[in-house]
């Protein structure tokens, strides 16, 4: 498509990536419109206490629920990692219910959110309870200028309860960015004897509060971060919280689960489960077994987008971990670049990454940047395909670009966008926090025992980018006072980036 013909754009999804997308994207002087399926932008980050009852599992495709927060969520890296370049995610504990710890609850994330919609003039393009029911190339008299693809989507609009009111509306537009997430659609296992087993099954995304639990013996499945936090937060309040691990030497490779099982007497680390008996009984791969009441699978999630109908040319592999071919995890050679995704890549610094992901997607549709041809694109993708397999990387984490292995991330940000780069103390402090919570899962986040480097970039972080926080909030809120909403935000979303305010020159945190 002839970039100089793409001018209104749909976005799926106003959390983390689609508020992302939408401010690079009008940055860019597109039409932007985001549709939000929820009352509110925060995608994930905006909790609703509500699960399905008739699905605890989460097996209907889509799921009725999209949320899949548990209220005592805590973010597990630092707040100093987890911003915006021109917009970081300081604390504000002059602000009415804001959590000015450095590992704060999910209610601090989705204010930040909700601070950045503000900031840069976001919620006129937001149309909130949408949800889409159907993505096509449009039809045939549809096309752009010159004859390239342009595509129909059809949306509904939604109760609070998730109940379609209404008929549904289509709408033409000349290029569609999904970032609708992948913390919906939850991941199974297969035992033998789920669909039998008459005691309670839920995967965490149906988990909210420990209370329905009380004094019942509880396993969970996985011991990855939900796994473990669901773990640590029912200690205080079922009878017994068995933990279930693929390896339990990989389980206690680490000292983390080791001194949760030393600290919580009610605590145990078993295999993975062989079968569930129709008595109640689960029966682990040890051949140990115990007599549960509940068992929750905090076994991951899917990518879905069951709204999406490419003709075959974007497909999610069968066991949901793939989505493809995508290159660079954004563009789908054959339907680039009307069709892009944001937000797909997993283990990644967020929302710096997928920044650089959106910036790079409004460049290419306003026709700064460019891309391959679709075969050199296909070729790209093939190659890291094979790259991973031969690493022995499994499918399902296709997208988790290691963290540990960060120049993966760096050359991608660097070379798709001109954001600056990230800062050495932050990235000291993101390996330092992962190193903590690999030795004690229940006091990392409070810890205090940052290394000089850190604590100077911590002190001129806070001066700099408070100052500039506050400073762009304030200019929003002065746009948006008079009777030109909706231009204002437009005019401040294409504004010039702020400039990141020199540092101050310290040599010690106080």
């Amino acid at each position: 498509m002839a970039t100089d013909t793409i001018k209104k754009v749909c976005v799926v999804g106003a959390g983390m990536s689609g508020l992302a997308a939408a401010r690079e994207l009008r940055h860019e002087g597109l039409a932007v419109t985001v549709m939000e399926q929820r009352s509110d932008v925060g995608g994930q980050w905006l909790y609703d206490p509500r699960t399905d009852a008739d699905d605890p599992l989460g097996a209907a495709v889509p799921v009725k629920v999209h949320g899949s927060m548990y209220a005592s969520v805590r973010l597990i890296s630092a707040r100093e990692c987890m911003g915006f370049s021109d917009f970081q995610f300081v604390p504000r504990p002059g602000a009415a219910g804001r959590d000015a710890r450095r590992f704060p609850g999910r209610r601090e994330v989705y204010c930040y959110l909700k601070d950045f919609c503000a900031a840069f003039g976001l919620a006129d393009a937001v149309r909130l309870d949408t949800r889409i029911l159907h993505v096509a190339v449009a039809p045939p008299g549809e096309e752009a200028r010159g004859g390239e693809v342009r595509w129909m989507v059809r949306s509904v609009h939604v109760e609070p309860d998730g109940s379609e009111d209404g008929v549904a509306a289509e709408e033409v537009f000349d290029a569609v960015v999904v970032a609708n997430g992948h913390y919906s659609q939850p991941r199974l296992p297969k035992i033998q004897g789920m669909e039998e087993w008459s005691r309670r099954q839920l995967h965490s995304h149906s988990y909210r509060v420990p209370d329905p639990y009380h004094d019942e013996v509880v396993v969970i499945v996985g011991c990855g971060d939900s796994g473990l936090d669901i773990a640590l937060d029912l200690s205080g309040v079922a009878k017994e919280v068995h933990l279930s691990a693929k390896s339990v030497e990989a389980a206690t490779a680490t000292p983390a689960v080791s001194r949760m099982l030393a600290n919580h007497a009610g605590m145990r680390l078993h295999p993975q489960i062989d079968r569930l008996c129709e008595d109640g009984q689960v029966v682990f791969a040890d051949g140990s077994c115990v007599a549960a009441d509940t068992v929750i699978y905090c076994t991951g999630y899917r990518y879905s987008f069951p709204f999406l109908d490419t003709a075959g040319a974007v497909a999610v592999d069968a066991g949901g971990g793939r989505v493809g071919p995508l290159y660079e995890h954004t563009f789908p050679p054959a339907l680039a670049p009307s069709l892009s995704f944001v937000g797909v890549p997993m283990r990644v610094f967020a929302p710096w990454f997928f920044e650089a992901q959106a910036r790079w997607v409004a460049l290419v549709l306003a026709g700064k940047a460019a891309l391959p041809p679709e075969a050199e694109m296909m070729r790209a993708v093939e190659e890291y395909y094979r790259a991973r397999e031969l690493a022995g990387v499994p499918a399902h984490l296709a997208h988790a670009i290691p963290v540990v292995d960060r120049s993966e991330i760096w050359e991608f940000v660097y070379r798709h966008s001109d954001l600056p780069r990230m800062e050495d103390w932050k990235v000291e402090l993101f390996m330092s926090s992962l190193l903590n919570s690999k030795d004690d899962r229940e006091t990392f986040r409070d810890r205090d025992d940052d290394n000089e480097s850190i604590r100077e970039g911590l002190q001129r972080w806070r001066l700099g980018a408070g100052a500039q926080y506050e400073a762009t909030l304030a200019a929003a809120a002065c746009s948006s006072s008079g009777n030109h909403v909706h231009d204002d935000a437009e005019a401040l979303a294409r504004a010039p980036r702020p400039p990141l305010p020199a540092p101050c020159q310290v040599s010690t945190m106080n």
